[in-house]
């Protein structure tokens, strides 16, 4: 059984994880049983939530990971073309532009060829990493795990001091 809320996006039911309703639906189910097995049936429920709230986080995480890794590697790209350039390549087409060109400005157009690829593959990997998005709805549901495990308190009436009416 799976939550509407935590439904996978896509048709293939990937990403669906197991549920146990936060509200009561059979009130009258926990009438005749033993602590014990009211024990063992909290324990067990906890249990499927944990592993259910695992399972949110990891199939939605291995989704976004992948978006990651695809974005590093133009990053990757980037560092390679930045930093190992083929050196004597790019010598010889200093060397060679000095032929047409003097010496300094040859160097100077390979020096700039190299840095307009690092950019460009830098700005591919940039685009490819502002996709990867945070795993809202594993957020979402910690969230509402928290709240329904979250004692209930019934508000105190105020005290009234001596000297002043009491509030209600």
């Amino acid at each position: 059984m799976s939550s509407p809320k935590h439904e996978p996006v896509g048709g293939d039911r990937v990403g669906s994880v197991p549920y146990i309703p936060l509200s009561e639906e059979n009130e009258s189910a926990a009438d005749g049983q033993s602590i014990g097995a009211l024990v063992k049936d909290a324990t067990a429920h906890l249990s499927t939530l944990f592993r259910a709230e695992v399972e949110l986080v990891k199939a939605e995480t291995v989704g976004e990971a992948k978006k990651a890794a695809k974005g590093s590697v133009f990053f990757v790209i980037a560092g390679v073309v930045a930093l190992y350039s083929s050196f004597f390549f790019f010598f010889f087409l200093g060397e060679l532009l000095s032929e047409w060109l003097q010496r300094w400005a040859a160097f100077g157009i390979v020096f700039l060829l190299m840095l307009v690829t690092a950019a460009l593959f830098g700005l591919l990997g940039y685009r490819k990493w502002k996709k990867v998005r945070a795993p809202q709805r594993s957020i979402d549901s910690l969230k509402e795990t928290a709240a329904a495990l979250k004692p209930r308190r019934e508000p105190e009436p105020a005290a009234a001091e001596p000297g002043l009416p009491a509030q209600r």
